[in-house]
């Protein structure tokens, strides 16, 4: 019986060592992985990011230049004909 007692105790032990021994691993892994960011002098820069908005941006403006000068020419002079027939009735 005493043997039975002494090897629970120590499949205990050793499952608890084992679960800590995971868990500080674990640990060390996520504080390595956040060190490495942290410190890390790869990447982007500030005018790098400054480009890409600046490059965005002015897509952004010739996609609505082109969408207005299509749309100015084709579909609004049709809408406002409806619109300005629909409200000049003599009622």
């Amino acid at each position: 019986m005493k043997k039975f007692i002494k090897k629970i105790t120590h499949t205990a032990k050793s499952a608890v060592t084992c679960v800590k021994t995971a868990a500080v691993n674990s640990m060390s892994a996520v504080l390595a992985f956040n060190r490495r960011a942290v410190c890390s002098n790869a990447g982007e820069g500030y005018i790098d990011t400054a480009v890409k908005v600046l490059i965005a941006v002015v897509l952004g403006a010739l996609v609505l230049a082109g969408l207005y000068a299509i749309l100015n020419d084709t579909v609004m002079p049709t809408v406002t004909q409806k619109i300005t027939e629909m409200f000049s009735y003599n009622g």
